[in-house]
């Protein structure tokens, strides 16, 4: 039996993702881009969380298999079907949680150390060298959280020797509101020229210091928040684990009923996780440049 809701659950899974990895032919030119920006969406968020190397189809077969062991696993040990199923589906997207918490944690480090950037970047246009080896040298000298993606700009900028689109690529790799200015500022002084780069740039510095000492300020206290509404998320489930661990509750929760009642449950605690980390949540700064 647990097989057979394991099978099930993950055709049900493959069949609800077959339009974006297999688009209808008679819409292949819409549908193709629209996979397309899929995949390269899915591409920048594994490199963002360190994940450079893993394709996105082999990461969204990964999460099917997880999702599906999950399933059969949880009606092996418990046997309510709608809480296999629900377990099924967060260690579905368990994978994807974690991907998007390390690419938010990156971009919460780079923004600790973008001033750090724009120094290094002020140091090697004072001392002589082009905008191009400029951004370069970051590769090399800069930040180590920083270092891959610039020196894959240098890579593209040797082998094109454009600018522009080295820049416009290092931008998408970055998906930063503040690589953003930084990089427009540079392009900017690159094509019209001008004697203030270095006194913008240091400005630009001073600004992020004081954006990212606010925002450590705020973060420490609004945390509270955050685990808050994570444990009150966790301590229902927990119960309901503990209780489907007895027969007599797993019989009376794998009935309409009690499957109603776990999906009420569910859903009253999406919405109130959800509430609870907007109200903890900081402002993002959007991209204007992209």
């Amino acid at each position: 039996m647990a097989v057979l809701l394991g099978a099930l659950l993950g055709a049900g899974l493959l069949l609800a993702l077959s339009p974006v990895f297999w688009p209808a032919g008679r819409a292949r030119p819409v549908a193709g881009a629209a996979a397309s920006g899929v995949r390269a969406s899915a591409t920048r968020l594994l490199a963002q969380a360190g994940l450079r190397g893993v394709p996105p189809l082999a990461f969204a077969a990964l999460s099917i298999v997880l999702g599906v062991l999950a399933a059969g696993l949880a009606q092996a040990l418990l046997g309510i079907t709608a809480l296999a199923v629900l377990t099924g589906a967060a260690a579905l997207l368990l994978p994807l949680l974690l991907v998007r918490w390390r690419a938010a944690a990156g971009r919460t480090a780079h923004r600790e150390v973008w001033p750090d950037v724009v120094d290094h970047l002020v140091s090697a246009v004072r001392s002589g060298l082009s905008l191009p080896d400029a951004v370069s040298s970051v590769a090399r000298a800069g930040p180590p959280s920083t270092r891959a993606p610039f020196a894959d700009f240098e890579r593209d900028y040797r082998a094109s020797a454009n600018f522009d689109r080295s820049v416009d690529r290092l931008k998408d790799t970055l998906a930063d509101p503040v690589a953003d200015r930084i990089l427009e500022a540079l392009r900017m002084a690159r094509e019209v020229g001008g004697t203030e780069l270095t006194a913008v740039l240091r400005s630009l510095a001073g600004s992020l210091r004081e954006d990212a000492a606010v925002r450590a300020e705020l973060k420490a206290r609004q945390g509270w928040v955050v685990n808050a509404a994570r444990l009150g998320v966790a301590a229902p489930w927990i119960v309901l684990l503990l209780l489907a661990s007895r027969p007599e509750a797993a019989l009376a929760y794998d009935t309409p009923a009690g499957s109603l009642l776990i999906l009420g449950g569910l859903l009253v605690s999406v919405v109130a996780y959800r509430v609870m980390l907007r109200l903890g949540r900081l402002p993002e700064e959007p991209r204007w440049f992209r």
